[in-house]
């Protein structure tokens, strides 16, 4: 699925930023290689352009597929598996009730790390990126980023 990702990201950040992101999710989620699934595709019922998704994280026994295409995971086909489908606002949301503080930190490392654009910057770009509820909440946390002013 990663190499999906890159495939589909070439074209809004250039190869090189997508395999740079794709790299950095490698990085930080070790555990979610999920390797093995492919005989377990053949027998998954969602959109049939997804059933590698859904093989991958039942072999991967995950609880909750976070995505955007919810609609391509309909009830019948997560129910025999025990998962749960979730879009992204929502997940990001739970965490940020769960773990501000973390989900903060989190904020301010992606602000800090290669000159990155300010938080509200930050927000702005996350509120147009089909999480706007998750930005709006996290403005209304008023995270502090070190370093940097409250221009």
């Amino acid at each position: 699925m990663l190499t999906e990702l890159e495939r589909n990201l070439t074209s809004r950040v250039g190869p090189t930023g997508a395999a740079r992101r794709v790299s950095a999710m490698r990085v930080a989620f070790p555990d979610a290689a999920v390797t093995d699934y492919e005989d377990l595709v053949h027998a998954m019922t969602c959109d049939p352009k997804d059933r590698h998704v859904l093989a991958a994280a039942v072999r991967g026994q995950a609880e909750v597929l976070v995505t955007f295409n919810t609609t391509d995971f309909p009830g019948p086909s997560l129910e025999p598996h025990a998962l749960t489908v979730v879009h992204p606002d929502d997940f990001l949301l739970d965490q940020l009730d769960l773990h501000p503080a973390r989900v903060g930190a989190a904020l301010a490392g992606q602000v800090l790390d290669a000159n990155r654009p300010p938080l509200t910057r930050l927000l702005g770009i996350l509120a147009r990126s089909n999480v706007p509820r998750f930005a709006a909440e996290a403005r209304r946390h008023d995270f502090q980023v070190p370093g940097e002013s409250d221009d």
